[in-house]
């Protein structure tokens, strides 16, 4: 019995090569007479149920080269028999009409060997002529699945099955199981075919489906998408007669002759499936940009939706609240992973904490402080919790590409953890216009903030977290007006009370007692540290006074400088001082005196004008300074004296010289004068405040004042990096 061979002999160049070349070179030509077989009727239907059942029989008709359907060892787009029943009854009893004339057109065409491709194919267009692109496409490929899944379920079936053998006998096939190594580059070719053919269909159906009200048909990149699909769909049916005549060349082949597979029919089908994919990837192309013009409508659409959920007045909070949360409505409390609905939250002041995932677990603790406070019986006196906060992580764009996404699952699930409050399950399924709104409109970037919305969901604040720094839960609703209330009140004037509220148990004590007079003193330098504790301790015992200090560390230095610093003050008793874990609260020291400082400066508040932002400024100002500085004041009285590390050192050092001004009561008036003694008009002052003018709420051309000299001071630019 003779075997299967194949050749490699260079064939003449058939009528299919010739006008391909042809229609190639002169596509302006070919799209006319294309165009002239169009006389669409608006005759609409939907093609994906057909898309499905196609793709399934392809994938099961496609031989693998032993012989084995692929779909018998791997099915991906399984097609429940669901589809074929009640639903689709109707659409496939209009449609199987016009599929047997198309099957029947492309078999005659096929087998007869009458006449050349593109005549078959404006032959198919002239049938199809009423119905969308698409649906043209999608109805040829489905003739030709019929016709495809016959002739490989006789293949599959002629071994087990007699009626199959009989009419694979009839039909002259050959044994493909059998033939399968010589057979295998060519169903290689025609396999590659048909998923381009597959993909390239998929692909003018989406752009078929576009929604209209979010693009333009008429304009580019669909305009341009939708001239190009006409000569890609003539060369995707095209792509399905050539599938067509390589499974008919196998008909009528018997197992007694030679069955010769030339490798030209093989390249003329890898060219082919070439041809097309080039045309489906510059549609893809378009359609990606069509979708970038969708999404940005649609993301300028969820914008202008969530700015006036938050400006107009609703019923209550839900809407919002939804908008910002979609697609999820459940959150959940984070230390005991306890899932609840979001309607929980409904006629609530809610709090939302916004913050990437890199906020520090200081500020955590220090807000479960306030959230244990609200939720204290005694605090709360038999009414409801003054607000439910929710944490709302952004995970931008940046975050993503710096960590994989399992680091920033991690990081997620870690902080989570630590917080006794409501926080999404996802912060991965946030809404890209979400985090858009949240940093146009809201301001927010690196530095975490938290909106206050009223139980309609109007924002009550944009940023509460610095009111909630100073005040704890007492601002509460967070308002403007209750904020500049507590200014005007017992935080009107800058003394110890307001600089350290209830920080520490130990300064509270000190300031209760009559004749204590309290040191707060701050910076990096450990020999500074030493020479001016020394001074102080021994100017105390020559003035014989009762002098506390305590040493409150510096803002925005690594956290692993300020636990070494502490640990020497500790060990060598130069004062008292957080240490440990106590850490947290130097950091929240200085968190209140920018939170202060934020507040003010948002309520145009200058060191010309007001009082404490004079004092705050200068604070604030030493601190960014190289040296460090001191605080002192008198218990149980408005007395402060402030001074830079060099002045305020030099005039301890030189104490006799102001000894009798400071006697019956009078260090702290004394002090201060000799200072101011000292001032020179010379000086250096910086003003460091973290993040831009944007995080603070400011206007580029924001003035501030030099606290020493009340002059406009200048803007840098500072960049750094900490990693701890």
């Amino acid at each position: 019995m003779a075997g299967v061979t194949t050749t490699t002999k260079q064939a003449p160049k058939t009528d299919y090569q010739r006008h391909w070349m042809f229609a190639d070179s002169d596509d302006k030509a070919m799209l006319k007479q294309i165009e002239e077989t169009q006389f669409p009727d608006s005759r609409e239907f939907d093609v994906k149920p057909i898309i499905q059942i196609i793709e399934d029989i392809l994938r099961r008709a496609t031989l693998s080269f032993d012989g084995v359907p692929k779909g018998t060892q791997e099915h991906v787009d399984r097609v429940e028999d669901k589809i074929l029943l009640a639903e689709f009854d109707l659409l496939f009893e209009q449609l199987a009409q016009v599929l047997h004339k198309i099957s029947c057109e492309i078999s005659c065409k096929v087998f007869s060997g009458g006449g050349d491709a593109h005549t078959t194919i404006m032959t198919l267009l002239h049938t199809l002529s009423i119905y969308s692109w698409d649906a043209k496409l999608v109805l040829t490929m489905a003739a030709f699945a019929v016709n495809y899944g016959e002739f490989s379920l006789i293949s599959q079936l002629r071994s087990t099955n007699l009626l199959a053998k009989s009419v694979a006998f009839l039909k002259q096939l050959p044994d493909i199981k059998q033939h399968s190594k010589s057979l295998k580059p060519h169903f290689e070719a025609l396999s590659k075919l048909i998923e381009v053919i597959i993909d390239v269909t998929k692909c003018i159906v989406e752009i078929k489906e576009l929604p209209s009200q979010y693009i333009s048909d008429d304009k580019p990149p669909l305009s341009s998408a939708k001239s190009y699909i006409p000569t890609t769909a003539y060369w995707t049916i095209r792509g399905i007669l050539a599938c067509s005549t390589q499974i008919a060349s196998l008909i009528g082949r018997t197992l007694g002759h030679e069955y010769t597979v030339s490798s030209t029919e093989a390249w003329e089908l890898s060219s082919l499936a070439h041809q097309i994919n080039a045309r489906h990837q510059q549609l893809k192309d378009l359609l990606t940009l069509c979708h970038q013009q969708i999404d940005e409508k649609m993301r300028q659409e969820r914008i202008g939706i969530l700015i006036r959920n938050t400006k107009t007045p609703q019923l209550d909070n839900m809407k919002i609240l939804k908008e910002l949360l979609y697609p999820s409505e459940e959150l959940v409390i984070g230390t005991t992973k306890k899932k609840v609905n979001i309607e929980v939250l409904r006629r609530k002041h809610v709090i939302l904490l916004i913050s990437g995932l890199d906020i520090h677990q200081d500020e955590i603790i220090i807000l479960s402080h306030c959230q244990a406070e609200l939720a204290d019986p005694l605090v709360r006196q038999g009414q409801e919790k003054h607000y439910e906060m929710v944490w709302l992580p952004i995970v931008d764009n940046v975050a993503k590409d710096q960590y994989s996404p399992e680091e920033n699952r991690r990081d997620f699930e870690r902080l989570q953890a630590m917080m006794i409050w409501y926080t999404v399950l996802d912060p991965f399924a946030i809404e890209p216009a979400v985090i858009e709104f949240v940093k146009n409109i809201w301001h927010f970037e690196k530095r975490p903030i938290a909106v206050s919305l009223d139980p309609q969901g109007r924002v009550a604040s944009e940023n509460a977290l610095p009111m909630m720094w100073i005040w704890g839960n007492l601002p509460f609703p967070f308002s403007k007006e209750r904020e500049e209330a507590l200014w005007k009140s017992a935080y009107a004037t800058w003394r110890l009370e307001l600089l350290v509220d209830s920080i520490d148990p130990r300064i509270i004590n000190w300031m209760t007692k009559e004749n204590t007079f309290i040191c707060l003193y701050g910076g990096d330098d450990i020999e500074w540290i030493r020479k001016f504790t020394t001074e102080a301790k021994a100017v105390a015992k020559n003035a014989q006074i009762t002098l506390e200090l305590f040493y409150v560390g510096k803002s925005h230095v690594a956290r692993e400088r300020m636990r070494k610093i502490t640990e020497i003050i500790a060990k060598d008793q130069l004062s008292d001082c957080w240490t440990g874990t106590e850490l947290t609260y130097q950091w929240y020291f200085w968190v209140r005196l920018e939170s202060m400082l934020y507040s003010k400066l948002q309520s145009n508040q200058t060191a010309e004008n007001d009082a404490v932002m004079k004092e705050l400024t200068t604070v604030y100002s030493f601190n960014g300074g190289e040296q460090g500085w001191a605080v002192v004041c008198r218990s149980l009285s408005d007395e402060m004296a402030t001074g830079n590390g060099e002045i305020v050192l030099k005039s301890l050092q030189e104490f006799e010289k102001w000894k009798e001004e400071a006697a019956n009561n009078r260090f702290v008036q004394a002090l201060r004068e000799y200072m101011e003694k000292l001032h020179t008009p010379e000086h250096c002052t910086r003003l460091i405040l973290p993040g831009t003018t944007s995080t603070w709420g400011l206007p580029p051309d924001t003035k501030v004042v030099c606290a020493v000299c009340l002059r406009p001071m200048e803007r840098y630019l500072l960049y750094r990096c900490c990693t701890d």
